[in-house]
């Protein structure tokens, strides 16, 4: 029998979506399951996103579109960036994709050849690791443990950079642990940056607009304009406009990077449909208020689940300031049993946990950090205090 190409041996199924599965699987069955697993911002973008689409569907022209994307949308881009203090980037310097994810799946293939070095912090999103396994790429991950909030230091930096990766990509606010750094702490590390001129950045900041109590959103190229040219930023509609399923995805970048990722495009996925392409440009170009509103009720929803989270004895978890996570040290519960079931470690933790109170997290090691677990806190107030409430009796149950 013929076999699969090599690269597929590397390759692996989201941590993530095997809990959401699971999770979903116990619903079904009857089971009340709270689900605190997948990061998606659950709310909807506003009434004009969906009349844009309409109106699109209405106009349909049935062709193929642009690879990088319509001057439109890059254009209303280009103003979205220009709101962040991102200035003097041009159509040249952006293009689209289907997702953040399959963004930062193209810049893997344009920028990494098998063996080269990619640097990032751990914990990282899941799909960093992944994607630079399936491309081959020699991975150098930065452990940021809960001792130091979870934030990668200037000399870990200078250390990492030191070995002349070809890619450092990092990650600000981060998923999974919500940590936002300062302009401080962005200026500490851009003068790192500055040293090392043979190493492409990415910065992932796809939360950017998700950033609580003022601690605002800082970029590389904010302090250090000349990094501008190997700064690739990625953005994405999916958590800001509440429009995961709608799949759009951007990056403003090199003139150089952006042409190959478009050229990439034209071999991956042609275009994205003018459908969706229409409601993208309407989030971008409408009524902000969703967004703002959501971004403030989010950090409600953080003070509540840190408030459970720091009331558990021996629990420590960094507070989080932006997106929607939480990422608390659950170590204290290794070598505890919880109803004679012993808890050895963060999946022991997270499948017991579900099985016991019916509520789903993702293990820490998912993300690089196998003393913690994932909340994705954006689900309804009414499920999101019920959840807390059965995580805090579950610890108060352990022996």
């Amino acid at each position: 029998m013929p076999q699969l190409a090599q690269r597929m041996s590397r390759a692996k199924p989201s941590a993530i979506m095997v809990i959401a599965e699971k999770a979903k699987k116990l619903k079904a069955e009857g089971r009340d399951i709270v689900s605190f697993s997948i990061g998606v911002p659950n709310f909807l973008p506003g009434a004009h996103v969906y009349a844009a689409a309409r109106e699109a569907l209405d106009k349909d022209s049935g062709q193929y579109g642009s690879n990088r994307g319509p001057d439109v949308l890059l254009d209303a881009f280009i103003a979205h960036i220009e709101a962040l203090g991102l200035t003097g980037y041009t159509r040249a310097n952006i293009t689209t994709g289907v997702g953040a994810k399959q963004v930062l799946y193209n810049l893997a293939e344009a920028l990494l050849d098998e063996g080269d070095e990619i640097a990032f912090p751990a914990p990282y999103w899941t799909s960093y690791l992944d994607i630079a396994e399936i491309v081959g790429a020699k991975i150098n991950i930065l452990p940021c443990p809960p001792e130091q909030n979870y934030k990668l230091t200037p000399a870990q930096l200078d250390a990492a950079l030191a070995r002349k990766p070809r890619v450092f990509l990092f990650n600000n606010p981060s998923n999974p642990t919500g940590m936002v750094y300062t302009r401080d702490e962005i200026a500490a590390l851009a003068d790192v940056i500055a040293k090392y001129p043979d190493t492409w950045v990415i910065t992932d900041d796809i939360y950017n607009t998700m950033v609580f109590d003022g601690v605002g959103y800082h970029n590389f190229v904010h302090v250090r304009p000349e990094l501008k040219d190997r700064v690739i930023f990625v953005d994405s509609l999916s958590k800001t406009y509440g429009m995961p399923g709608w799949r759009v995805g951007f990056i403003a970048a090199p003139e150089v990077v952006a042409k190959a990722v478009t050229t990439l495009n034209s071999n991956h996925i042609t275009s994205l449909p003018e459908v969706t392409l229409a409601a993208a440009h309407a989030a971008l170009t409408g009524p902000q208020d969703v967004p703002l509103a959501k971004c403030a009720e989010f950090a409600i929803k953080r003070d509540r689940v840190y408030n459970a989270l720091v009331s558990i004895p021996g629990v420590a978890c960094p507070r989080p300031q932006g997106a929607f996570y939480a990422f608390p040290d659950i170590s204290v519960a290794f070598g505890k049993k919880h109803n004679g079931v012993a808890i050895d470690s963060d999946v022991d933790f997270c499948a017991v946990l579900l099985e016991a109170k019916g509520v789903a997290c993702v293990p820490g090691s998912a993300f690089g950090e196998p003393r913690a677990l994932r909340i994705s806190y954006s689900c309804p107030d009414d499920a999101l205090d019920k959840g807390m409430a059965r995580i805090v009796e579950f610890f108060a149950e352990l022996t």
